[in-house]
């Protein structure tokens, strides 16, 4: 007998969850167990019904989606991950990376190409769009993002990278925070630390520097 595979899908955009929802749940092998609208919600969803796939768009407000999956991943270690995104930049597929993504599907594929990103992540088999894959090299030390131009936000970290996204908002660091479950000290050390590495004082430089690396939109 065939195993049911779990899912929980979370995109702020209605159409398109309920759509793929209802796409989904007509396989005979996929139930889609919940739904959420936002990365906030989707971790004590996920947390709670520890699905075997989590799909997640990128391109949420609240909660970063990468912040998210990795609690997601550090309390339910067999879900399996899958973002959903119109877009594919270097730091956006590395981000990924780094939140242990099983997948990488571009918004532009047909929903079948969804189903069988599905069915792979299930099976822990790693499945990217073609624009995705394109960008990604394989090898012994694992998946990692393909060389390109060095930009001076490869010398973030991933926590800093995080807290320059919600800077790019216009959040205050009170509220980066409260989302990103941290003290305001702690935000404060990253803003220090991330203006220190890109030779940037200013928080509207710094949303500038955002924008032109792709970083702003999620």
């Amino acid at each position: 007998m065939t195993r049911t595979i779990r899912i929980v899908m979370v995109d702020d955009h209605a159409l398109l969850r309920e759509t793929l929802r209802d796409r989904l749940a007509s396989e005979p092998d996929i139930d889609v167990v919940g739904t959420a609208q936002s990365a906030d919600e989707a971790v004590p969803m996920a947390l709670e019904l520890q699905p075997d796939v989590l799909l997640m768009d990128i391109d949420m407000p609240g909660l970063s989606c990468f912040d998210a999956a990795r609690t997601i991943k550090d309390g339910s270690p067999d879900t399996s991950v899958i973002f959903l995104s119109a877009f594919f930049h270097d730091r956006y597929i590395e981000s990924a990376l780094q939140s242990q993504a099983t997948g990488y599907v571009t918004k532009d594929e047909h929903p079948d190409v969804v189903v069988k990103a599905v069915r792979a992540a299930a099976a822990q088999v790693a499945y990217f769009s073609p624009k995705v894959s394109a960008r990604i090299v394989v090898d012994t030390t694992g998946v990692r993002l393909g060389d390109a131009p060095v930009s001076r936000a490869s010398r973030l970290t991933a926590r800093e990278l995080e807290v320059l996204r919600y800077l790019a908002r216009g959040l205050p660091k009170k509220e980066i925070a409260v989302t990103m479950n941290v003290s305001v000290k702690t935000v404060s050390r990253h803003t220090e630390n991330i203006m220190e590495k890109l030779d940037i004082h200013d928080r509207v430089e710094l949303a500038r520097f955002a924008i032109r690396e792709g970083l702003a939109e999620a």
